[in-house]
Parts: structure tokens; sequence; C-alpha cells
């Protein structure tokens, strides 16, 4: 690990270099020359694997004093950061600033804050250090038989949402991504997909129903600009859930406008719901994914962490 430069809470920049179809690696040039220009004191750092952020973080908090971390990368890796944030033990989670320059696919934890696409007015959002603590969230899961958690600071999505999730992740690990070959998987992945009979309970309210998508939000978007959770507040400690019930085919492909109008929630086949704790239980499985990762499968429980992760905002100020 890099030793800091200066006592002054140097940034580690955290660069995933195959985020965005390598774009971490082909555009970090620019970036740094952005970085350099603004003047910013700063430790870069390459990941090299997955979950390797979430390595590199809690070591630099732990060992260096580390406490001001800039993400270049996408909604993945920055979830790794945060599970970084709250694996060390040396601060309050509270006490480590994020910020983001956003290189990779999706992009929407940095659409929701207002990070812009461009390198360099995205640098200048890390000289004004305009901050917002929001919440966070932390979900159990199994996979397979072994039990697992993990963090997160944006949406979680199970049933079909997961599973085109998992076939985007897939292409991605062969350099292929975008929005447009997620939108293609959603279509290729309704031709064998199965309604699942979920219990589902939410602050101790339980309903049961065939389902065919469910996301728990943070933040609003994900997908690479759907608006899955449109009511969402992140920094009022409760999570928005959004139940899209079993749809035909046919209404699946009429209703995905709505996805990205924010009126899925409008929608008859479609219940919200707000709460603090989410336990998702079923006999046959449903799979997990967070900030775009996929995860595990039933069951899930889901619980809120209010106001825990400092990050710089081009929108929102605490």
């Amino acid at each position: 690990m890099p030793k800091s430069k200066s006592p002054d809470h140097p940034w580690l920049v955290l660069v995933n270099p195959n985020a965005g179809r390598r774009r971490g690696l082909l555009d970090w040039e620019k970036i740094s020359g952005h970085l350099n220009h603004y003047n910013l004191l700063y430790t870069p750092v390459f990941t090299e694997r997955p979950g390797h952020a979430t390595e590199i973080v809690t070591k630099a908090v732990e060992q260096e004093g580390f406490r001001r971390i800039v993400v270049v990368g996408g909604d993945g890796t920055m979830n790794e950061v945060v599970n970084g944030v709250f694996g060390q033990k040396r601060f309050k989670t509270t006490d480590i600033t994020l910020g983001m320059i956003t290189v990779g696919t999706g992009n929407d934890w940095g659409r929701m804050f207002g990070i812009p696409a461009n390198y360099e007015e995205a640098v200048k959002i890390l000289t004004l250090n305009q901050t917002f603590i929001q919440d966070a969230g932390m979900v159990r899961y199994c996979n397979e038989d072994v039990p697992g958690n993990r963090y997160f600071v944006n949406i979680a999505g199970m049933g079909f949402d997961a599973e085109v999730t998992r076939k985007s992740n897939r292409l991605k690990e062969k350099g292929r991504g975008g929005v447009f070959l997620y939108f293609m998987n959603i279509l290729t992945s309704l031709l064998n997909y199965r309604h699942v009979e979920a219990l589902i309970s939410v602050d101790g309210l339980d309903v049961v129903n065939k389902i065919f998508s469910m996301n728990v939000g943070i933040c609003r978007y994900s997908g690479g600009g759907m608006i899955q959770a449109p009511n969402a507040v992140p920094d009022d400690g409760l999570f928005d859930l959004t139940v899209i019930r079993k749809l035909s085919k046919p209404n699946v492909i009429l209703s995905l406008k709505r996805l990205y109008n924010g009126t899925i929630h409008l929608h008859p086949k479609v219940d919200s719901y707000t709460g603090k704790s989410i336990r998702v239980e079923s006999r046959d499985m449903i799979r997990l994914e967070t900030d775009g990762e996929s995860l595990g499968h039933t069951p899930i429980e889901f619980s809120i962490i209010p106001r825990s992760v400092k990050v710089l905002t081009g929108y929102f100020t605490n």
C-alpha cells in the first residue's frame, strides 16, 4: 500500500481499470490530468480483481489513515469501497468522505447525486466539498448453503431484475456492456423467466404474492437510468420497496417505459412499501443483486443503517 505523501488527509484515488469497458484505464491519463490541474493531493491505486477495492480501502483506512476516497469506477466499485469503509475499525464511517468520478456502465448512484459524466466537472465537485450523509443498507442472504452479508448504498434487486443483472455481469466479464445490451438482456430473459411465490415481510407486515421483480431502494435509479424506486429518499432512514407482481410478457414490455419515466409505482400490478427491515422467503430460489453486483438468493433479510455514509454531491446538502 503506498504511503500518504502528507499528513493533510490526501485523497486515496481508487481506480477500477476494467470499469466501463476499460474506461478506468483508458481515460486515467485524462482524469489524473484534471486532478493535477486542481492541485489535489492524491495517491492512486488500481484494483486487480473483484473484491480488491474492499481490501484496499480497509487497509488504507486502518493502516495509513486515509479518510477521503475517490472512486474512479461504477456502481459496483462504489459498493466494494463502501464495504471497505464498513469493514475498517479505525474511524466512524461518517468520518470518511467518498467522492466519485463515474466511468462505469450504469452510473446510477452518481445519477442520484448529480455526479456529471464530464471528468473535469466531476473533479470540481471534489474541490467544493459539498457533503451529504446518506443511509446504507445491509443485506443477509444465502449463496448455495453458505450465508453471506453485504452493505449497499443504492438499490438491491430480486427476481427478474437480479436475473438480468447476472446475465449483464457475465457480458461485462467479457468486455461487453452498456445500456443497449442491458435492455436486450431484459427481452431475452423474458423467454424463460418464471414467476415465484414469495413471503415478503416489511417491519412485521407479511404479504404473500407471486412476484415478477422486487427492488429495495435507498436511492432511486438502477439499470442505467431506470427509476425503480421513485419515492426513495436517501437519508430518511427507510427502504423503499417496489414489488412488481405477476405480469404477462406483453405487459412487461408495455410497462418498460414506466421504469424510465418514474411512474412504475402507479401500475395496478405494483405495490410499494417503506420500512426499516425487510425479509423475503420463498420455496423456489429468488436471486439477489445489490448495486449491480450479483450475490446469492433467498432467504434474504435487509436492515437499514441510517445516515451512515458521507458522500460528495452535486445536488443534496445536509
